[in-house]
């Protein structure tokens, strides 16, 4: 699918999130096409921009009953307009958009909102400086920080699942920002952070996750392939992802 244009003339401090309007009607769109994947029960992977593209299989999955999101993440995405002085980047905001907070024409479509329950969500990779992170303990998400990932990525899965694979739930969704790979091993992306995971973690915090067979599908974005000019980073990527998916 191709997405609207990126357009922020005119935007000021204050406007809410960049190019709303488009973003939610990109959305809406790529929800229905997904929505046909879903009914033949295909698993889907996402290949995308920014992290706003979790909007999209949210929305597809809320309408279908009640899905949990697995946030993979070297930021917690979790700015709002009460814990910052303003909003902008939907990138920087995507898991408090799909929980419900932030305006309501990108949190609210079809008035399915919030598209995540905050008990269904979970985060995993972020950094130990992350500013938001106080915000989503108090909302109830659990958080697996980069480090316990680190220190066994397996037990990491293994609780997430725990977390998630209850009776009221229908499935899950995983979100993945490839800046939770160290900044030293995936720069190509827009906020590369020291203190991150490494390719082989990666793999094994995603192989349980997308086995599962409760796992609807993942997206994955952030990776920026013009900082890329050989192509390296994309071919160590490809291979972690394929690794996880096999």
């Amino acid at each position: 699918m191709t997405p609207p244009r990126y357009d922020r003339e005119g935007w000021k401090p204050g406007d809410g999130v960049f190019n709303a309007e488009g973003m939610a009607a990109y959305t809406v769109k790529l929800a229905d096409r997904l929505t046909k994947l879903f009914d033949e029960e295909r698993f889907v992977v996402l290949l995308g921009g920014e992290c706003s593209n979790l909007l999209g299989p949210a929305l597809a999955l809320k309408r279908r009953g009640r899905y949990g999101v697995v946030y993979l993440d070297g930021h917690s995405d979790f700015r709002t307009v009460d814990n910052s002085p303003h909003v902008g980047a939907a990138g920087g905001e995507a898991l408090a958009l799909i929980t419900g907070r932030g305006q309501a024409d990108l949190t609210d479509l079809e008035q399915q909102g919030p598209y995540t329950r905050d008990t269904d969500a979970a985060l995993l990779g972020i950094r130990a400086d992350d500013e938001y992170v106080g915000d989503v303990t108090a909302a109830g998400i659990p958080v697996w920080p980069a480090l316990k990932v680190a220190e066994d990525a397996t037990a990491a899965a293994s609780g997430v699942l725990q977390h998630l694979e209850r009776d009221e739930l229908d499935g899950f969704w995983v979100h993945l920002d490839v800046d939770i790979l160290d900044a030293t091993i995936m720069p190509a992306v827009d906020s590369p952070d020291p203190g991150g995971i490494d390719h082989a973690q990666l793999v094994e915090l995603l192989r349980p996750l997308l086995a599962a067979p409760t796992c609807r599908g993942i997206d994955i974005g952030i990776f920026d392939p013009d900082l890329d000019l050989d192509g390296r980073y994309a071919a160590e990527l490809t291979d972690t992802l394929v690794a996880a998916l096999s």
